[in-house]
């Protein structure tokens, strides 16, 4: 797909993003997050919306029940279906989805990636097998910047090889330089092209290299020298012990630029999260609060609670008197419960609107306690909580 030259003025926009105060017992920062569709403030949770939807979840829930800032959606499923042509008929895919706050897309990388049956890497791109209809398709540097240019998303990622846990370092080193080479076409694609409808679109690049802190540095400096606008880690979550991901983080961001957001994709649990941001990550994404509670996993102030256990069948207190949410107030467990255990559609609509809301109120409250200057303090207090069961 070319993009044609548009004749009407584009809207200019520079991002900024400003460090409004770092916490003195930690890494953790909070921020400010300008976008074309509006600011964001750090750190943040964004709510996964893989085809233009979050699963179960109308926008006014999105907003008055979570208030989310921002959500994300994912190129290789909304590049199979409607396709790009229905996106970019609807006027991109704010519009087509009627959402009118600020979308980050993947670039499609990890979805190849976890299609190793399916598809062929080749210095060109990846080929792939569509998981719907078999169909063949390949995605490059190149096409992944047009096809997200088509969808129109406020932050677009680099087209990246996610690699695989576990794996040697000469693997590790070989599909680190190609998202490097493939990263050098991404950007200059970005630079020879406009944004498709009168906003301007950021690309985020991806560092890579495994579990190796010598290929993490190599990838973290070539990442900071290409001086984009943000920038984000990948291929951590996929397997690794949490200890060996944080191990990573740290090594990466003593030479991501401070002044720039730091995206840690697809992490993870409310600890995770919490463990992140005290090693200065500003934004998240994770399918575990929308999947895990549409199973009937529930993340509370209180703990973890398995929704499906006997033992809230009689327990007529709401399922989280602390939560932000009016929802998680007024409905009790054990309705809850009989919900989930009986299929109805409503259970997962009730714990997945909890479930963002407690992950969004959870780093909110990081950034209150940022602010106040007793992160470190409070960091150790809600870890113990977080991953208990209730």
């Amino acid at each position: 797909m070319r993009l044609r030259k548009l004749t009407f003025v584009t809207i200019s926009f520079q991002m900024m993003f400003r460090v409004e105060r770092a916490d003195p017992a930690t890494s953790a920062r909070a921020g400010k997050l300008s976008t074309a569709h509006g600011d964001i403030m750090t750190p943040v949770f964004m709510p996964v919306g893989t085809g233009g939807t979050v699963k179960g979840v109308f926008h006014r829930d999105l907003k008055s029940e979570i208030n989310a800032q921002i959500i994300l959606g994912n190129t290789y499923h909304l590049y199979l279906r409607p396709g790009t042509d229905i996106i970019a008929k609807a006027g991109g895919l704010h519009s087509f989805m009627s959402w009118d706050g600020p979308v980050l897309t993947d670039s499609g990388g990890y979805q190849v990636f976890s299609l190793a049956a399916n598809r062929k890497l080749t210095e060109e791109g990846a080929l792939f097998r569509s998981h719907i209809d078999g169909s063949k398709h390949i995605f490059t540097p190149e096409n992944v910047i047009d096809i997200q240019r088509s969808i129109g998303s406020d932050i677009m990622m680099a087209f990246d090889e996610c690699a695989p846990w576990p794996c040697d370092h000469k693997y590790a080193r070989r599909s680190m330089d190609l998202t490097h080479r493939w990263l050098d076409r991404c950007v200059g694609r970005f630079n020879s092209t406009d944004p498709m409808y009168g906003r301007e679109q950021l690309l985020f690049p991806i560092v890579q290299g495994a579990v190796y802190p010598d290929l993490r540095r190599a990838s973290a400096e070539k990442i900071a020298s290409m001086d984009m606008p943000g920038n984000a880690i990948g291929g951590l979550s996929v397997g690794e012990p949490a200890e060996i991901m944080y191990e990573m983080i740290e090594v990466v961001n003593e030479i991501l630029p401070r002044d720039k957001p730091r995206y840690l994709m697809g992490v993870g649990t409310p600890a995770n999260i919490i463990e992140g941001i005290s090693r200065g990550i500003d934004m998240f994404d994770c399918v575990m609060p929308t999947r895990n509670g549409r199973n009937g996993m529930l993340f509370t102030w209180d703990g973890i609670i398995n929704i499906r256990n006997k033992r809230w069948a009689d327990d007529f207190t709401p399922v989280d008197a602390m939560s932000a949410s009016e929802i998680s107030r007024s409905y009790s467990k054990a309705y809850l419960r009989h919900l989930v255990v009986s299929g109805e559609m409503l259970g997962a609509q009730i714990a997945t609107i909890h479930n963002l809301s407690f992950y969004n109120s959870l780093v909110n409250e990081a950034r209150i306690k940022i602010i106040e200057g007793t992160f470190g303090t409070w960091k150790k207090e809600i870890l113990q909580k977080l991953s208990k069961r209730a």
